[in-house]
């Protein structure tokens, strides 16, 4: 009994560690859109049709 406590315990810390890297990465990845939209916002006077 006490392995599956320690093993369940280990594998519930690496799906929180693995959640808080998703996490992070989204917001990285949100981030870095809105600075590019943002970029084509403000070259978008240049762009000729």
């Amino acid at each position: 009994m006490e392995k599956l406590y320690k093993t369940t315990g280990t594998v519930g810390a690496g799906n929180i560690a693995l959640g808080i890297i998703m996490i992070v990465t989204g917001v990285v990845a949100g981030i870095l859109t809105i600075v590019g939209g943002g970029r084509l916002l403000a070259g978008r006077k240049k762009i000729m049709f």
